[in-house]
């Protein structure tokens, strides 16, 4: 008599579940750039369309929170989570004070008068223009994304670890991305600041700040008179001294900041700027020199190595498309030159790789299994050898508890922790979007 056939093995929930992740995240990614897009194509179907899939995401995201898996995980992650924040908002601040600083050092006429450097890759984007056929031109032309989209992805990849989609714990990717983010603004602020280069938009700083019109007392004397006669460039670098006399310039407005007021001299206020620093760090905006390297183009490069790195599949792919789509429009409008978009690029790819130890794709427990189970290989074939089913029993035991995460908090903090994590996400976000500008 013939054996009825074995019914075949359904797969377990969970592997159903993640699949399912992987595609409901590739479809929301798409779709929240897609609807976005929609405020240039259909404004009308955009403001229908996009409350609909902020809801959407918002009830998946709280409806999955409680039946999440690793809030223990997640729990131990705070703290460097917390800690990562500290040192972003510390680099941007820094940042914020030298963007202002090399924006003011200057004087309005400079910033009016100083030629834009020759960019080729400026000058690649309007050949191909006249070469290419005009749809293709208004694509790359076309606002498909922009800064506070690539943040927005990136909350998105987070969010995703409730559905499995990329390991645990979320907090672990966030802080590995707050921590290269920082990093690299640190090295952009230290690339910027020693050396002045001209805006590709000549225009910005008249309309964007109220800067005093002539240079800062320290330009006045080691770089005005050695600006452009090149008898007296070569006396300096043959004598390493400034010798010029300094012309007779207005004096500078010095107001009252009390413990604040050795910025006075970086950021050179104004009468009509208001009479507090931090209102004009909030104006520092983008700056307007040439900032090398472009900061938008950092954190792309950041959301696309993340998107890599934990979720892969061909909406990584995508990313990576819109991070060039991104990188020639910031050439062609001219808020970069090329060199700072390139070496955005390569940065940002080198600062992710070396920021590895934060948090990998790479899963951790199995590593400690295989550790485990190298330890006690001569044991475990011994136990083999004499036939000793309980020393096998004991050893396998030990390789797979090495492997689990430790837990040592009550369901109870878990949960409270759970919430707060949430609310306090969801109010950066939004608060990102409409206290700053562009996210």
């Amino acid at each position: 008599m013939a054996r009825a056939k074995a019914p075949r093995p359904k797969p377990p929930q969970s592997a159903t579940r993640r699949l399912l992740g992987f595609c409901g995240l590739s479809f929301a990614a798409a779709a929240y750039v897609g609807i976005d897009y929609l405020r240039y194509l259909s404004p009308t179907w955009h403001e229908r369309l996009q409350p609909v899939l902020w809801a959407a995401l918002a009830l998946a995201a709280a409806g999955r929170a409680p039946f999440y898996r690793h809030w223990d995980a997640e729990l131990r992650a705070a703290l460097p989570f917390l800690g990562s924040i500290v040192f972003m908002l510390s680099a941007f601040l820094c940042e914020a004070i030298s963007v202002r600083f090399v924006s003011a050092v200057m004087g309005l006429q400079w910033h009016g008068s100083a030629a834009p450097l020759p960019d080729t890759g400026q000058w690649l984007l309007l050949a191909l223009n006249e070469k290419l056929p005009g749809s293709v031109v208004n694509l790359l032309r076309a606002h498909v994304i922009t800064l506070h989209h690539y943040l927005m992805l990136f909350m998105m990849l987070g969010f995703s670890v409730l559905f499995d989609c990329i390991k645990a714990p979320g907090l672990g990717i966030s802080t590995r991305y707050m921590v290269t983010m920082a990093i690299g603004r640190l090295l952009r602020t230290a690339t910027f600041i020693t050396t002045i280069l001209p805006s590709a938009r000549p225009w910005c700083a008249a309309g964007r700040y109220q800067i005093p019109g002539h240079p800062h007392p320290w330009a006045q004397k080691y770089y005005v008179p050695y600006a452009s006669d090149s008898h007296a460039i070569r006396w300096v670098i043959d004598n390493d001294m400034a010798y010029a006399d300094v012309q007779s310039y207005p004096g500078e407005h010095r107001p009252d900041w009390g413990r604040m007021s050795f910025l006075v001299d970086i950021l050179r206020p104004t009468p009509g700027e208001g009479s507090s620093w931090y209102h004009l760090l909030k104006k520092a905006s983008g700056g307007c020199n040439d900032l090398m390297f472009s900061g938008h183009m950092f954190v792309s490069v950041l959301t696309a190595m993340a998107w890599t790195e934990a979720y892969g599949g061909w909406i990584s792919v995508a990313i990576w498309l819109l991070v060039l789509h991104s990188a020639q429009r910031e050439i062609r409008e001219r808020h970069h030159y090329t060199v700072d978009c390139v070496v955005a690029i390569y940065v940002g790819i080198l600062l992710w790789r070396m920021t590895r130890s934060t948090w990998s794709a790479r899963d951790a427990n199995r590593a400690r299994r295989l550790a485990k189970l190298e330890e006690v290989q001569s044991r475990l074939i011994h136990a083999a050898k004499d036939s000793d089913i309980d020393e096998i029993r004991d050893l396998l035991k030990e390789v797979e508890l090495a492997g689990r995460e430790k837990k040592g908090f009550s369901q109870r903090a878990i949960l409270a922790f759970a919430a707060a994590t949430i609310m306090f996400t969801l109010t950066c976000v939004v608060l990102a979007l409409t206290l700053t500008s562009d996210g």
